[in-house]
């Protein structure tokens, strides 16, 4: 791996200074660099317990030399200077999370909510036996992709959704009955949603489109939560099933509404 220059940044021998979260840093140069911990030791040269011991705060005084090493292998440069405003270069979406043994998720890895059990990695059951007699106490909150070709897809993908361009069409002929909401990348059209006032005053969300290839780029769920800003309070609403456009509903925040099996509300 190419080694790159990072912001100076002021890294003393010790880590007594209170400001300064070591584990933090070191979690992050390992998400940029797409690296567990046991590849990270691994290249550096020092024992995986370090590492642990390090991102967990378990490590009072590690060595300038060993922190040299661990950036190093990071694919980073350490300089002593003055501080950066933002030290952590990437910082980890999912930092605040635990597990059950309230540990750190591996920082490399991309964690993910369990909605449903067969979303989890382990749920091997989901497969082998019917859903009734599912062990669903055993599922986990949150899961992870080990993947390293999926998670750099994944990542690809939301990258490329990022950069596209969100707007709302003016179409005379809704005349504040109806909204239409677009995404565009550059000239080219790649989504696009509609939603109307219903006779109760909710906003009824008609329906997403996204382009085919760009599907789980993060498009139409950014649709949605331009269509969920606009509401400004007021409930937005749609019809789905549970399955298909039902789990898109879900993961836009939406509930199903009491005993109306299709009916969604944005939480």
């Amino acid at each position: 791996m190419p080694e790159t220059a990072m912001p100076e940044t002021a890294m003393p021998e010790t880590t007594s200074d209170p400001e300064l979260k070591l584990g933090e840093v070191l979690r992050s140069l390992r998400r940029r660099a797409d690296l567990s911990q046991r590849e990270l030791a691994a290249r550096a040269g020092v024992p995986k317990s370090t590492v642990s011991r390090i991102e967990s705060d378990e490590a009072w005084n590690p060595s300038f030399r060993t922190v040299e090493r661990l950036v190093r292998a990071a694919g980073e440069v350490l300089r002593v200077g003055v501080p950066a405003s933002e030290p952590v270069p990437v910082p980890v979406p999912h930092e605040d999370l635990r597990d059950a043994a309230d540990r750190h998720y591996p920082a490399h890895l991309d964690v993910a909510e369990v909605t449903r059990p067969e979303k989890w990695w382990g749920s091997w059951w989901t497969l082998t036996m019917v859903e009734s007699h599912w062990p669903l106490d055993t599922v986990p909150p949150y899961t992870y992709d080990g993947s390293r070709h999926r998670r750099d897809r994944r990542r690809e993908r939301r990258a490329r959704g990022a950069r596209v361009q969100m707007g709302r069409a003016d179409v005379p002929e809704l005349a504040g009955r109806g909204w239409v909401w677009l995404a565009h990348d550059g000239e080219a059209r790649v989504g696009e949603l509609r939603a109307h006032r219903g006779h109760d005053g909710d906003i009824v969300l008609d329906g997403v489109v996204v382009a085919p290839d760009w599907r789980g780029c993060g498009v139409g769920r950014r649709l949605v939560e331009e269509l969920l800003r606009h509401a400004a309070g007021a409930r937005v609403t749609a019809l789905a099933d549970e399955f298909g456009a039902g789990l898109f509903l879900r993961a836009c925040g939406f509930q199903r509404s009491g005993g109306a099996a299709t009916r969604w509300v944005a939480a």
